[in-house]
């Protein structure tokens, strides 16, 4: 009987790794001093939980391994916005990407936080889609005007600055991550 049983959870173990492989999987890769752009990367991965049939993964860029990269069907990339730029360990991280065909076809996307409104939030996505496209990906913004670069939160401005300093963002860009998060993912999903 105890045979049968392992042999039964052999099966099982089995059964349910290869469903997980099945699964296209998207990578949320961000860069997040102060916390804000964690928070909408929370917000994006919250949106990309709702779509079902997809695999997960959320990481600071510091965590993310070539095999993270080679492994993700979509790439959705955050940064805070640097005097109108992508912060530097954002570009160093696009920067590490292989020109080896590795990227190509991948689904990608960007989200941002910026101190202010108008302080370079579209520029930045701009920014990472374009490098995307460099490497030969397929980018998408979010399901609305509003959001046709990506997302993107405000921090430092009013009437968005309740959470100035405290690593939250507003809910008002928490809506626009999740939005970002459930778009992208219900993509791959239809693409993989």
């Amino acid at each position: 009987m105890k045979t049968v049983l392992t042999y039964f959870s052999l099966l099982l173990i089995t059964f349910t790794f290869l469903q997980a492989a099945d699964k296209p999987l998207v990578l949320i890769a961000y860069y997040s001093p102060g916390g804000h752009t964690k928070a909408l990367a929370q917000a994006v991965l919250e949106g990309a939980e709702s779509v079902e049939g997809v695999a997960l993964k959320l990481l600071e860029i510091k965590d993310v391994k070539q095999r993270d990269i080679a492994a993700a069907d979509a790439l959705i990339v955050g940064s805070p916005v640097y005097n109108a730029n992508i912060a530097p360990p954002v570009q160093r991280f696009i920067n590490r990407w292989p020109f080896d065909g590795t990227m190509k076809n991948k689904l990608g996307a960007a989200f941002v936080t910026a101190g202010g409104i108008s302080a370079g939030e579209e520029l930045v996505q701009m920014n990472i889609l374009h490098s995307m496209l460099i490497y030969g990906m397929v980018v998408a913004g979010g399901p609305e005007w509003e959001m046709a670069f990506g997302a993107s939160a405000v921090t430092e401005e009013e009437p968005f600055n309740e959470n100035k300093g405290k690593g939250k963002i507003n809910a008002h860009f928490k809506e626009k991550g999740k939005a970002l998060g459930k778009r992208i993912a219900g993509l791959v999903l239809r693409l993989h």
